[in-house]
């Protein structure tokens, strides 16, 4: 038996997929080859790992021209799928099952794809209102579908010995190694600019965390973020405020920093789910989102969002300008969460009073 998962393209979408993963590896075992199927910058998320037999990449860039559809609608049919698990809602998913030649498409009935789907899954809805369900719960009624028992929820991933040594190297560059406690903090996100803490905030708070004794502030960042994340580090102008922006970043090197932290300070975006899957705790500032939509069960995760009533709006860019969720979220409170986290961590709890 040959399934074939068509996975999340976002990096936090995808970590929640692991519980689902998981599920399908331990009731099928060997008797069946689990093909991943995803872009080429997710891929690197599941290293570690050996859930998944191989990878299908779409297209050597991930873009989704009509070449590159068909290029993997090609591979899908070498393979010879027989089923398909399509965790993305979109019409173009949908299109690649049914061309795969798989016998069973199996997805939710979403933007006009229930004719190319053999199994339809409803989404949870309320009359006619989707109901905000977590990715780790909508994914597992897919594995569900296919026969699999209800399954653990906690999140799962591992890293390489690669991928330590390149966080080897940034511990040893910037004297992590002597911290008992290191933060690591993210300000931004793919989504878009409504999900960003103002870069003074990072700043000050960065500096507060930094004059603990025997604490180090990681400032973390992705190739498209290196200059935000060097100019938190330049306000912050703190010898124990670090930036990631020098490194050759990567996501294998993103991995291995968070699991070696002991809090991560972030905002909606795919570290917060990494910190899930390490069990490393986190405080996750919310804007314009609802977390009901992407809740990861994460015992050690605060959120702290604004109660305003534009919230959530779900905007990529403030539709009213003022950005009030983000800009009102202050450092001050930010601060006395993270202290009150930090005293549950027992290297850092000693230093738990500024």
């Amino acid at each position: 038996m040959k399934i074939g998962i068509v996975l999340p393209n976002w990096i936090g979408d995808a970590a929640m997929a692991t519980p689902m993963l998981r599920s399908l590896r331990s009731h099928f075992g060997e008797q069946a080859t689990l093909l991943g199927i995803a872009r080429p910058n997710v891929v690197p998320l599941f290293d570690g790992l050996t859930w998944l037999d191989q990878f299908i990449t779409c297209g050597p860039s991930g873009r989704r021209s009509i070449r590159d559809t068909l290029s993997l609608v090609r591979a899908l049919r070498r393979y010879r799928v027989d089923t398909m698990l399509l965790l993305p809602n979109s019409l173009r998913t949908g299109l690649i099952g049914w061309l795969s030649g798989a016998r069973r498409r199996i997805g939710y009935v979403r933007y006009g794809r229930g004719p190319l789907l053999s199994d339809r899954i409803q989404p949870p809805r309320s009359a006619s209102r989707l109901v905000p369900t977590s990715p780790v719960d909508y994914y597992l009624r897919l594995a569900e579908a296919v026969g699999c028992p209800p399954a653990p929820r906690d999140l799962e991933l591992a890293t390489t010995e690669r991928e330590e040594e390149l966080a080897d190297q940034v511990w040893r560059e910037h004297s992590l190694t002597r911290a008992a406690c290191v933060i690591a903090l993210n300000s931004g996100g793919a989504y878009g600019a409504a999900k960003h803490w103002p870069l003074p905030h990072c700043a000050e708070l960065a500096v507060r965390l930094a004059q603990r004794p025997d604490t180090r502030v990681l400032v973390m960042c992705g190739p498209a973020e290196r200059t935000t994340a060097l100019e938190i580090e330049r306000q912050a102008a703190h010898p124990r405020v670090i930036s990631l922006a020098r490194e050759s970043l990567s996501l294998g090197l993103s991995k291995a920093c968070v699991r070696r932290s002991q809090l991560l300070i972030t905002t909606d975006s795919g570290p917060r789910h990494l910190a899930a899957a390490f069990g490393v705790p986190c405080l996750a500032l919310f804007g314009p989102t609802d977390p009901r939509w992407s809740w990861n069960y994460h015992a050690g995760e605060v959120i702290l969002q604004e109660s305003l009533p534009c919230v959530p709006c779900a905007r990529r860019t403030c539709p009213l300008g003022h950005h009030r969720c983000m800009t009102e979220l202050s450092v001050e409170r930010v601060y006395q969460s993270a202290l009150r986290q930090l005293a549950t961590v027992p290297a850092c709890s000693v230093h738990s009073v500024p």
